[in-house]
């Protein structure tokens, strides 16, 4: 599906992320893997460290402390925000919605639109397209999307097939509208027959946790998990990624009426290096037209990966210059988000750290 809108703008990125980082020289021991191949996985993959919250963390706790920031520092006024929209897999309930939680615990008005969204990977990209239907209603002026999730809390520490990837922290995106009425091109498609590929098969109403969903287990490639914890099938994940985004690029250009080239960085979700090398040599884009080092430094933190990268890459040319962005969000749905938009310069680039919970 491709959709367009007109006249919208990035105005705020603010990426938290937790103090604690972990080092996957130190986590080898952890896994049933023979060290020495470990570290050829280290290298292919861009394994490096992450940032792990603190187990009494919670996904909100990043927001709070992001809007915190925002305020205190006169970036935004809590009454200026019309809508907040929450995207996480891991909310603070499963009733009520968290944005509310985080609505009444940073003073925002209650004149205001709260809603969840679940979603991981696409989860930034798809909070884009809400905000931009949002401001086509002219009482709306600005919009918070907010990224946040703790899935470290739910992948095995002796799973060596996710657990050196994931990363947690929070992300605060503010949206308006613009005066350049420059066209935002969109894409959209959605595999739900794949959607167990990336799960947590426990813990829900399907099937709820009990003391024998949390009995670890070994699979058939070593790596121990139990039902509680994130399964994602690496195979089907890279294979998904590399027939499926190379089609969905070539509809975003194809709408635009864009060539590659054109394109100033492609910023995409962030499941590893590998992975990311791989796609930008199917697509015949030079590597560094699509930064690559979130796993390296951070860890795979789901929905907060775009706004991360946009932090940790582009912050001194956003500050000055005007970019033009091809946003890719894809995984958990599995789901495929594209947008190729116009970056205005970005005053408010922000990266900070939230403090552990002892």
């Amino acid at each position: 599906m491709n959709f367009n809108f007109f006249g919208k703008k990035i105005t705020s990125i603010t990426t938290i992320l937790p103090e604690n980082e972990s080092f996957f020289d130190d986590e080898i021991k952890n896994y049933n893997f023979p060290p020495k191949k470990s570290k050829i996985l280290k290298e292919l993959m861009g394994y490096n460290k992450h940032c792990i919250a603190s187990k009494n963390t919670l996904a909100s706790d990043f927001i709070i402390e992001g809007f915190s920031f925002l305020f205190e520092n006169k970036i935004i006024a809590p009454q200026d925000i019309d809508v907040l929209i929450y995207i996480t897999q891991s909310p603070d309930y499963i009733i009520p919605q968290t944005s509310t939680i985080i609505q009444h615990k940073t003073g925002l008005k209650k004149d205001i639109l709260c809603f969840d969204i679940n979603q991981g990977c696409a989860g930034f990209v798809q909070g884009l397209f809400q905000a931009f239907f949002m401001l086509e209603n002219p009482c709306i002026k600005k919009v918070a999307i907010v990224n946040s999730d703790i899935l470290s809390h739910k992948v095995n520490p002796k799973d060596r097939n996710s657990y050196p990837l994931v990363g947690d922290g929070g992300s605060i995106t503010i949206i308006e509208n613009s005066e350049q009425k420059n066209e935002i091109f969109c894409f959209n498609q959605t595999f739900g027959e794949n959607a167990l590929s990336i799960s947590i098969p426990a813990g829900g109403f399907k099937l709820p946790s009990t003391d024998k969903t949390a009995k670890d287990f070994e699979d058939e490639d070593g790596n121990i998990r139990s039902l509680n914890n994130l399964k994602m099938e690496g195979a089907s994940v890279f294979s998904f990624v590399q027939e499926y985004v190379p089609d969905m690029v070539d509809s975003l250009l194809k709408n635009a009426g864009l060539m590659k080239e054109e394109i100033d960085y492609f910023i995409f979700h962030q499941p590893n290096k590998f992975m990311l090398e791989k796609l930008a040599d199917k697509l015949q884009i030079p590597h560094q037209k699509m930064p690559n080092n979130i796993v390296e430094n951070f860890g795979n933190g789901s929905g907060i990966t775009i706004p991360l990268n946009i932090c940790f890459n582009l912050k001194n040319e956003l500050n000055q210059n005007h970019l033009k962005i091809c946003f890719g969000g894809f995984g958990v749905g599995l789901t495929l988000s594209g947008i190729i938009m116009d970056l205005e310069s970005i005053p408010s680039i922000n990266l900070i750290t939230l403090k552990d919970k002892k």
